[in-house]
């Protein structure tokens, strides 16, 4: 592992997520993990969002399971629902929320994570809840991202945020790969910096450009690098 990265590991609980061994992906809590990251309502391009119900019948088992360890690492829920946090803090106590719309979906998600006190994960995302690889402006793709977090800021006061560009959502593979090569910029919002590549379409779904995606991204400043599998480098 590289020193000062934390590696967050991905279980989908989900019958249809685009890389199938993540599905229902225990054994990588016996990984060298410090974030498991469980999501149950899929976010790949062209996938249909279940209802809270369905999600949170997929997630609970899962959440139990992690939950019956000795040890587990921090968990993540990956949901845009606020529902879904409030049923998760319940069982599990504080955890961290990865959600892919950044509040948009569910107005009363940031005033939710701000009471609760949780890490939250806000991604950059133009596209569809499900993902988009078409560009939503014609302005360069880094001015877009800024703007975007600019006005996000001011929205998440009071909330430990952070920051995850959104590589795959609403841009295109020329994009991806431009705004990797500056993520160093973003480094002047003071926040973790979070990059989610993996087997993602930039990286042509194969683990050696995932690594050299990887490699990049620890050299621009990436915090968390948000994985299906290991080793990341």
């Amino acid at each position: 592992m590289t020193d000062g990265i934390q590696i967050m590991g991905i279980i989908n609980a989900t019958p249809d997520s685009f890389f199938g061994p993540s599905r229902y992906n225990m054994s990588i809590l016996d990984e060298d993990i410090d974030i498991v990251d469980v999501g149950a309502c899929s976010t790949r391009p062209g996938s249909e969002p279940v209802g809270e119900k369905e999600e949170w019948e997929r997630l609970e088992p899962v959440i139990r399971e992690i939950l019956k360890r000795d040890y587990h690492p921090e968990i993540s829920i990956d949901t845009f629902r606020c529902g879904i946090v409030r049923r998760v803090y319940d069982l599990a106590g504080p955890v961290m929320v990865n959600d892919v719309t950044a509040g948009s979906a569910d107005p009363g998600m940031l005033p939710l994570v701000r009471e609760l006190g949780l890490r939250y994960v806000a991604v950059h995302n133009e596209g569809e809840i499900a993902g988009s690889d078409v560009p939503s402006s014609p302005e360069p793709v880094l001015q877009r991202v800024m703007s975007f977090f600019k006005e996000f800021g001011k929205m998440a006061e009071g909330i430990d945020w952070i920051l995850d560009p959104g590589f795959g959502f609403g841009k295109t593979y020329d994009e991806n790969w431009e705004l990797l090569a500056h993520l160093d910029s973003l480094k002047c919002f003071n926040r973790p910096i979070l990059v989610g590549v993996s087997r993602k379409k930039m990286t042509m779904g194969t683990k050696d450009e995932t690594i050299r995606a990887h490699k990049i991204a620890v050299e621009r400043g990436a915090s968390i690098l948000r994985v299906h599998e290991l080793p990341i480098l």
